[in-house]
């Protein structure tokens, strides 16, 4: 049977050109959502929207950088000028680079990293959020990274910004809770993708990430289709009781929803930072607020 859970809908994918976004945009037009699909280059987006529209989905191309706010900008006019309201926002565009070692990359390059993995997400999420609140629904779905739960060396823009989009994630979702808004951050797991070609193969990649190839030697990489059938389990609204949360392609989220009280009690699924004592009173202060806000 057809899955028609998203009929009606209209979703946002960034980045969706190619890679996982690709394929995260044809999951979602498979369950009867009208996808935009935003992305810097026309000849990927062209394809991924032949490639909906011949599945029998429905997709409009908009080609924009969503680390510019005034493209940003003009492309969510647009899209609800054509499509009308956004119900489902996937912020997917994304960069691993700059390589190496922090004092020898350029500020610049080390910013747009950030300028792209957090600063755009931030931007597209403010221009729909309104709407959300107004209408008392929507989903915000930020594709983040097992990379932004550790400290890792030669790749820190990427790391920092996957940090900063698990966190924002998990505050935005305390502060849109009662207005009907549910809020995830999302691990898809190491898929082949242009960026995971480019750490692979690129000068920088073989000598910063030597790591990285064995992956894939090892075949432990996963096929974008399964962040995408994830993605499209969080947009149907179906966990929306596990909103704020860090998940993974790999959760059993059937088994999280029967213990979602006990995951919200302990907060879990979140960041953390553990200590040996907890003597600042401070940071009691404040874990106290937090914990009040989560209630």
């Amino acid at each position: 049977m057809k899955n028609t859970s998203l009929q009606n809908k209209i979703a946002v994918v960034t980045g969706g050109g190619r890679g996982i976004g690709r394929a995260i945009a044809l999951e979602l037009a498979s369950a009867g959502a009208a996808v935009a699909v935003i992305a810097r280059s026309q000849p990927e987006l062209a394809e991924a929207v032949a490639l909906i529209e011949k599945a029998g989905g429905r997709a409009s191309a908009f080609f924009a950088d969503v680390a510019n706010p005034q493209a940003v900008q003009t492309t969510f006019q647009e899209i609800e000028q054509s499509l009308g309201p956004v119900d489902i926002l996937v912020n997917n565009a994304a960069t691993v680079q700059p390589l190496g070692p922090f004092w020898e990359t350029s500020v610049e390059n080390w910013w747009y990293g950030m300028e792209l993995n957090i600063h755009g997400p931030l931007m597209c999420t403010h221009a729909v959020l309104p709407g959300m609140i107004a209408r008392r629904c929507g989903h915000i779905i930020n594709i983040a990274s097992g990379a932004g739960t550790v400290s890792t060396t030669f790749f820190s823009s990427y790391v920092t910004s996957k940090t900063a989009l698990i966190r924002w994630t998990e505050c935005l979702a305390l502060e849109t809770r009662e207005h009907g808004i549910a809020c995830f951050s999302l691990e898809p797991g190491t898929v082949r993708t242009s960026m995971a070609e480019y750490a692979l193969n690129s000068p920088e990649g073989r000598k910063w990430l030597p790591w990285f190839p064995r992956i894939f030697d090892q075949k432990i990489d996963v096929p974008p289709e399964r962040a995408a059938r994830l993605v499209l389990e969080l947009a149907s609204g179906r966990i929306d009781a596990l909103s704020g949360r860090f998940l993974t392609i790999y959760e059993d989220l059937d088994a999280l929803l029967q213990r979602s009280e006990e995951i919200k009690e302990r907060n879990l699924y979140s960041l953390k930072l553990e200590r040996l004592t907890e003597s600042n009173a401070g940071l009691n202060t404040l874990k106290k607020a937090a914990n009040l806000s989560q209630e």
